[in-house]
C-alpha cells in the first residue's frame, strides 16, 4: 500500500491539513487500512523533500500545516497509476513459510495445522462478508475493498485445500494393519469340548434309578 501516493492523489483535490488527509485517506478506503497521525506526517515530511509538494510555512508539522501537490507531484502520481505492481516475484507470504517449515520439523501434524490456518481464514471471510453487508449501499469504495480481500482470502482456502490433498497423495494415510485387528478365531472360538455336556456325567445312572420289583408276600 502506497501511502505516499494516496496523499498525492487527496491533494489533487485542493490544499489540505495533515489531520484532514488522514481522515479522507481512512474513508476513501473504507476504513479497512487505519493510518496513525505519525505515519501521515512522516509521508508528508518525505513527499515535501522530494519537492512533490508543498507547504504554506516552514514551521513544525500539526494541525494547522497546510500542503499541496507541485507539478512534479502530478506528474509522479499519473506515473504511478501506470505503472503495474511488481507481481513477477513472490512475496514472502508468512503462511506459505510456516506450512513449509512444519514440514520439516518432526512430530508437527501438518493436515491439523493446515486446518487451523482454514478456520481463521473463513472467519476473517466472514467478518468481510458482514462488513460489506452493513456498510451504506452507495459506498463504493468499502465495497471495492472488500471484495477485493475475499478473493484474495478466497484465494489463501483453496490453496490450503490444494496443499493437504497433495499432501496426502504424497503420503497417504496409514491404514490400519488388517492382521494385526483381525479376530483370532482359534483364540475366541469356545472350545466345543470344553463347554460340550459330557453325556457320560449327566446321564443319569438308569441301575441306580431303576425302582426295585416289589415281591408279592405269600398269605399264610
Amino acid at each position: 500500500m502506497s501511502v505516499r501516493h494516496a496523499l498525492l492523489a487527496l491533494l489533487t483535490e485542493g490544499p489540505k491539513y495533515g489531520l484532514q488527509l488522514r481522515q479522507e485517506f481512512e474513508e476513501r478506503t473504507g476504513d479497512v487500512w487505519p493510518l496513525n497521525v505519525g505515519q501521515v506526517y512522516q509521508a508528508l515530511q518525505r513527499l515535501e523533500r522530494d519537492q512533490l509538494i508543498e507547504s504554506d510555512g516552514e514551521g513544525h508539522d500539526g494541525p494547522q500545516k497546510s500542503y499541496r501537490i507541485t507539478r512534479s507531484g502530478s506528474a509522479e502520481l499519473a506515473s504511478w497509476l501506470r505503472t503495474p505492481p511488481d507481481l513477477a516475484t513472490p512475496p514472502r507470504d508468512e503462511l506459505v513459510i510456516k506450512v513449509l517449515v512444519a514440514l520439516r520439523l518432526p512430530g508437527v501434524d501438518v493436515a491439523d495445522l493446515l486446518q487451523v490456518h482454514r478456520r481463521s481464514v473463513i472467519e476473517l471471510m466472514q467478518r468481510y462478508t458482514y462488513l460489506k453487508a452493513e456498510g451504506p449501499p452507495d459506498d463504493v469504495s468499502l465495497a471495492l475493498v472488500a471484495d477485493a480481500e475475499l478473493f484474495r482470502l478466497e484465494a489463501i482456502v483453496r490453496w490450503l485445500d490444494a496443499t493437504d490433498a497433495r499432501l496426502r497423495q504424497v503420503h497417504p494415510p496409514a491404514q490400519p494393519d488388517q492382521a494385526a485387528v483381525k479376530p483370532d478365531n482359534a483364540a475366541t472360538q469356545p472350545d466345543q469340548a470344553a463347554v460340550q455336556p459330557d453325556n457320560a456325567a449327566v446321564q443319569p445312572d438308569r441301575a441306580a434309578v431303576q425302582p426295585e420289583p416289589v415281591r408279592a408276600e405269600t398269605p399264610r
